[in-house]
Formats: C-alpha cells, sequence, structure tokens
C-alpha cells in the first residue's frame, strides 16, 4: 500500500481504492482496518471542508442528580449521532495546517459547532490542548462540572432522553481542577486522580455499577508530570441504552495553581469509537 509521504496522522481515502473507505495514517504506517467515511471521519486530504454555521442557540445548564448528569446530561434535545472519529493532530489557534476533513453529508445541527478549519481544543484556563474530533462533535455548551472551576471540549448526545430527564452523551472535555480533591503538588497526582474518579463514578453514572481498572498509573504528557487514570463501567439500569461505558480521567501538573483535568467518555452504544480515547490522551500538548 502506498503511503502519502511526510502527511501527519489523520483518516485518508483508503489507499487500495475501496469506494467510500478510509484508513488511519499514524505519520509512518497505516492501520490494518478500513472504516466507513462518513459523518465525524476527518480525512487529511486537504479537500473543500463542510461544516454547518453556528446555530443561535441557548443551552439550559444540567441538573445535578444521582444519574451521570453535569457533565453527561444537557437541556437540548438532539438526535442521536453515530459516528466514527478520527483525531487530526494540530491546532485552530496556532500556524498548523487545516487537515481538511472530506465533504460528507452530516447530521441536522444539534449544537454550536466549532470554527471552519479546527482541528485541536485549545483550553486556555486548563493550559492544555488536545484534538477536535470532527464533525457531529459539538462544543460543550454546559457549565462546569463539580470536579473543574471551569470547563472546555466536545460532545455529543447518545440517548435524547434518560430517566431523569437528561440526555446521554459522549465527551471529551478539560478544565482547571477545583479545591476540595486533594491537591498539593506533582506528588498528590494519584491521590488526586482517584478522588476525582470517585466523585465522577457516584455523581454522573447509574447505579449501583460495576468498575474495572485499565489503567492507574503515571503519565508524561508533552514533558509534564500527569497521571491517568481509565477504566470501564457497567450498570443494568432501566430507561438506558448504554449498559456501561469506557471513561478515563487524565490530570497533568501544567505548572499552575490548580492542575489540568481531560475526562473522557464513551458508552458502549458507541462501543466503535472506544479507541478515540487513548488516542486522545496520547495527542494531549502542555500550553
Amino acid at each position: 500500500m502506498s503511503a502519502p509521504g511526510a502527511a501527519p496522522p489523520g483518516y485518508y481515502p483508503d489507499p487500495d481504492g475501496l469506494p467510500g473507505m478510509v484508513r488511519w495514517w499514524d505519520g509512518s504506517a497505516w492501520s490494518d482496518v478500513a472504516t466507513p467515511a462518513g459523518p465525524g471521519v476527518m480525512t487529511a486530504t486537504g479537500e473543500a471542508v463542510h461544516r454547518p454555521s453556528a446555530p443561535a442557540w441557548q443551552p439550559a445548564r444540567p441538573a445535578r442528580s444521582g444519574s451521570r448528569t453535569s457533565w453527561v446530561v444537557g437541556g437540548v434535545v438532539v438526535a442521536v449521532v453515530v459516528l466514527v472519529v478520527a483525531v487530526v493532530l494540530g491546532t485552530s489557534g496556532r500556524q498548523a495546517p487545516d487537515p481538511g476533513p472530506t465533504d460528507v453529508a452530516g447530521p441536522p445541527v444539534a449544537g454550536p459547532t466549532f470554527a471552519p478549519g479546527t482541528v485541536q481544543i485549545v483550553d486556555q484556563a486548563a493550559g492544555i490542548a488536545y484534538p477536535f474530533l470532527g464533525d457531529g462533535w459539538y462544543q460543550y455548551p454546559f457549565g462546569a462540572p463539580l470536579e473543574t472551576t471551569e470547563v472546555t471540549g466536545q460532545y455529543f448526545v447518545t440517548q435524547d432522553t434518560i430517566p431523569d430527564g437528561g440526555e446521554f452523551i459522549a465527551q471529551v472535555t478539560s478544565g482547571p481542577v477545583a479545591e476540595g480533591y486533594g491537591w498539593a503538588g506533582t506528588a498528590t497526582l494519584g491521590t488526586t486522580t482517584a478522588t476525582l474518579a470517585e466523585s465522577v463514578r457516584a455523581n454522573y453514572y447509574p447505579g449501583p455499577n460495576d468498575r474495572d481498572v485499565l489503567r492507574d498509573e503515571a503519565v508524561t504528557v508533552d514533558g509534564a508530570p500527569g497521571w491517568v487514570y481509565e477504566f470501564t463501567l457497567s450498570w443494568d439500569a432501566a430507561g438506558y441504552d448504554a449498559t456501561g461505558e469506557r471513561a478515563a480521567l487524565l490530570l497533568v501538573d501544567v505548572g499552575r495553581a490548580a492542575p489540568a483535568l481531560l475526562y473522557l467518555s464513551i458508552p458502549n452504544t458507541h462501543a466503535e469509537l472506544h479507541g478515540v480515547i487513548d488516542r486522545v490522551i496520547g495527542a494531549v500538548e502542555v500550553l
């Protein structure tokens, strides 16, 4: 199979010529599996960009309750988006080139959109940046959760209505950690992350639930010390399409008074996107 030279990582039209298919290029080699092109799959071929204009939209701040609210519940009814996503590195606020998604038909506008050409979300308040995942992901419009003082990021709705009247979503969001979670410098990265994970589990998911920890370890993030806690939750709760979710918390000591928290979650109704979590974590930059 031919490679796209020095092209940046991203999804490209299948090099074997399969119609309507794309394949992931990591900068040096192709993935083994081709993926159907469609909403949410950005290709890096420089083709015409197609994005809906931002609507006039005033979201309500989500209520906090025992089920998954705050970070996972919004006040706007939208269509369920079934997507395959790809991380394309770069930044809209820097001098990085726009990789250019394929002009594909997408779902109706379901929330505030990012500016044309956006390929990276820059969270100035938290001090980190990470990939924008493409068409079908929308700017996170809700208020800050309990765990952070501000919030930035992207999301899409996976279930319109859940038992408490809200919505269930997939998300990649960030913000500076709020006080009260035990942060006292780099030495507390692990304990602070564990405390934040317990808060997330208690506040935003149906219970009872079971947890399977996949990763709980120190990491280096763009040269800065960090900690990643990745896990799956499972539950048996009436009224939920999902019976579980894969999620991760990445805490980064960015040299400020508060560390940066990146929270990623994908319900098992969209298990084809679970790989996005590790891919985004591996592409985080410190500002």
